[in-house]
């Protein structure tokens, strides 16, 4: 009989979303992952398989966990000037996507179907909030935002950038 596993796999899952969205994939060695997770290296084989296994739990962990309830939250606001308040505000919890869509998506098929499933609910959320015209453009606008506020190079009021991005698309009256 092996010995019981001396992590929690959700835990180990979680806080790996965290580093990758942190440091990308490529940014992540395994000897990080054993490091910074508290995992033993044949525990993480065992378990996840690979890295890349590791990385596609941790990756759905996070659209779950992180993208999901921050999609309920836009969904619940009352206009499109709340939605893009509660995109913009939400520090972190677009990272994962965001780094997967640009950096494993194109050379990955799973992690480019999960991405392309979220980047869909994405959509769909503002296409429920009345804006189905606008939704692809929303979602690039937000993830561009996010982008931006992880270089360093975004408006430092996020709020106030969504805000003009509403009052630029809603036609006044």
């Amino acid at each position: 009989m092996g010995r019981p596993r001396g992590f929690v796999e959700a835990d180990v899952v979680a806080a790996a979303a965290e580093l990758f969205a942190r440091r990308a994939y490529d940014g992540v060695s395994v000897d990080d992952l054993v490091g910074q997770l508290g995992i033993h290296r044949n525990s993480l084989y065992q378990t996840f398989g690979s890295k890349r296994g590791l990385y596609l739990a941790a990756l759905r962990w996070h659209l779950e966990h992180e993208v999901r309830p921050l999609l309920a939250r836009i969904a619940a606001a009352p206009d499109l000037t709340e939605a893009l308040r509660r995109a913009s505000a939400a520090d972190g919890a677009l990272d994962l996507l965001l780094l997967a869509t640009a950096e494993r998506a194109a050379s990955d098929s799973e992690v480019a179907a999960e991405t392309t499933r979220a980047l869909a609910d994405v959509d769909r959320t503002f296409v429920a909030l009345g804006h189905d015209d606008l939704a692809a453009v929303l979602t690039a606008t937000v993830l561009g935002l996010r982008l931006r506020a992880r270089t360093g190079t975004a408006d430092p009021d996020r709020t106030d950038a969504a805000d003009r991005l509403a009052r630029a698309l809603i036609p006044h009256p």
